[in-house]
C-alpha cells in the first residue's frame, strides 16, 4: 500500500476488553483527549481515532473532535471466566465475533499508533489476528500496551502472564506504557511484569494533570462533601453506609451511586439518605465535582484515584478487596506516602465516614510530590513513536535498491532504549 503523507493527520486506535464497568474506557477516553490536544503540537499534525471498546454505554458524546467509538458484543465475567453479558450465543462465538470486528477496523482504519488497554492478546486472544494483520497491512505502525499502576498480586498475575508469552509481547508490541510512578508502586519490582518484558517498559506517571473535564451537570451548594462509587456495580455497601453517616455542620453531602447500579439499591440508598444529603444516578464527570469538594470517599478504581490525586481534597479510599487485591494494593502505596486515607472493607461502618469527616473538612491534602504528569508524558512519548516511524519510512524510500533487498522489519526503538526514570518535577 502506498504510504499516507507525514502531513496527512495521525489515526489512533485505542482498545479495551471492558467486562465490568467503565475504567478502561474512561481511562483512553482521558489518553484521546490529550493525544488530540498535544500531538498536533508536538508533531503538527491533527489527530483522528477511534476507541474499541465493550460497554455499549459509553458513547461518542465524551470523545474528543474527531474521535468515535466502534463498540464490540458484551462480554462479562464470573467464577467461572469470561461469557456472553446479552448475546445467547456460546463465548466462543462472541469471541470470533469480536476478533473480526478489531481486525478488520484496524486492518481497514491502519492506525499509525495502536494502544491496547491492560491485556496484551485481548479476551481469549481476540487481539492477536489483528495485530499480527496490523504489522502486515501497516508495518509502520506503532504498537503500545498500555497498564494501570497496579494490576494484582503477584501470584494471580503470574497465572494470567502464563497464558500470554512474553516472546509474542515482545513480537506484537513496541512499548508497554506503565500509568504510574514507580517510586509508589513498581510493576518490575512485585513481578507483575515479567522479566522478559522489563526492557518495554516506560513509566509515563499517574493520567490525573490536565483530564478534560466535561460539564458534570451538578452544582451542589459549596461547602460540599462527595462520595462516589464508580460504576456502581459494587458500591452498594459504600454508599449506605455514607448515606447513613452524620454530615459536619455546615456542609451538603453528594453520593453519586454510579450508573451500573441496579435500580433497587440506588432506591435503597435514596431512603437511607437524610435531609442534608443528595443522591443521584449519575453524571457525565465526577473530576469537577470531586476537585471542589471540601471532602471525598470513594471507593478506589483507577480513575477516580488519579481524578482525586490531581487536587488537593482530602480522600478517603474504600477499595475493593475480591475478587482483586488491586485496589487495596493500590491504597496502600498511596497512603504510605501520604497521599490518601485507607479504610479496609471490614471496618466500614457509618461512624467510621462520619469520624472522618469531622477530621477531614479541616484540612487539605498536598500531593505534588507524585508524578501525575502523565498525560502529558503520554503525548511525548506517542510524539516520538511517530517520529521513529516516520524516519524509518525515509530511510526505507532513499535506500539503493539491491536485487537482493528484502522489505526491512519495522523498527521497534525501544529495544536498545533505557527503561526511562521519571522525574519528580510535574
Amino acid at each position: 500500500m502506498v504510504p499516507r503523507p507525514d502531513s496527512a493527520p495521525l489515526r489512533v486506535v485505542f482498545y479495551s476488553h471492558d467486562s465490568q464497568g467503565l475504567g478502561h474506557f474512561r481511562r483512553n477516553r482521558a489518553l484521546a483527549h490529550a493525544l488530540n490536544q498535544r500531538l498536533p503540537v508536538l508533531t503538527g499534525r491533527q489527530v483522528t481515532g477511534l476507541l474499541i471498546n465493550g460497554v455499549p454505554e459509553a458513547g461518542a458524546d465524551s470523545l474528543p473532535q474527531g474521535f468515535d467509538v466502534v463498540t464490540l458484543p458484551a462480554i462479562g465475567k464470573d467464577a467461572g471466566g469470561y461469557g456472553p453479558k446479552r448475546l445467547d450465543v456460546a463465548m466462543q462465538t462472541v469471541t470470533s465475533v469480536r476478533r473480526d470486528i478489531v481486525r478488520a477496523t484496524l486492518t481497514t482504519f491502519r492506525p499509525d499508533l495502536f494502544i491496547v488497554d491492560r491485556h496484551a492478546l485481548g479476551v481469549n486472544g481476540e487481539l492477536e489476528t489483528g495485530l499480527r494483520a496490523l504489522r502486515a497491512a501497516h508495518p509502520g505502525a506503532r504498537i503500545v500496551l498500555g497498564l494501570r499502576d497496579v494490576l494484582d498480586s503477584p501470584q494471580v498475575v503470574v497465572a494470567e502472564w502464563a497464558r500470554v508469552q512474553p516472546g509474542l509481547v515482545r513480537e506484537l508490541y513496541d512499548e508497554i506504557w506503565v500509568y504510574g510512578d514507580p517510586r509508589v508502586h513498581d510493576l518490575r519490582r512485585t513481578e507483575e511484569i515479567p522479566v522478559q518484558l522489563h526492557g518495554l517498559v516506560r513509566y509515563q506517571g499517574f493520567l490525573a494533570h490536565g483530564r478534560a473535564e466535561l460539564p458534570s451537570g451538578l452544582d451542589p451548594e459549596i461547602p460540599y462533601l462527595i462520595t462516589t462509587a464508580g460504576g456502581g456495580s459494587d458500591g452498594f455497601r459504600l454508599c449506605v453506609a455514607a448515606a447513613r453517616a452524620t454530615v459536619p455542620a455546615g456542609h451538603r453531602h453528594v453520593i453519586i451511586t454510579g450508573p451500573q447500579m441496579s435500580d433497587a439499591d440506588h432506591r435503597a440508598i435514596e431512603l437511607q439518605a437524610g435531609p442534608s444529603t443528595m443522591v443521584v444516578r449519575s453524571i457525565p464527570d465526577a473530576a469537577g465535582p470531586i476537585r471542589r469538594a471540601a471532602a471525598s470517599i470513594s471507593m478506589a478504581g483507577y480513575n477516580t484515584v488519579t481524578e482525586t490525586l490531581a487536587t488537593d481534597v482530602p480522600a478517603l479510599l474504600v477499595p475493593r478487596e475480591t475478587p482483586r487485591r488491586e485496589q487495596l494494593i493500590r491504597v496502600e502505596s498511596l497512603a504510605a506516602r501520604g497521599a490518601v486515607d485507607l479504610l479496609r472493607e471490614g471496618d466500614l461502618t457509618p461512624e467510621a465516614l462520619t469520624h472522618w469527616w469531622a477530621g477531614a473538612v479541616r484540612r487539605r491534602t498536598q500531593r505534588g510530590h507524585l508524578h501525575l504528569g502523565g498525560l502529558r508524558e503520554v503525548a511525548r512519548s506517542a510524539a516520538r513513536l511517530v517520529r521513529t516511524a516516520q524516519q524509518a519510512r525515509r530511510a526505507e524510500a532513499t535506500a539503493p535498491a539491491t536485487p537482493a533487498a528484502t522489505a526491512p522489519a519495522a523498527v521497534k526503538p525501544t529495544d536498545a532504549s533505557p527503561t526511562q526514570e521519571l522525574p519528580v518535577a510535574i
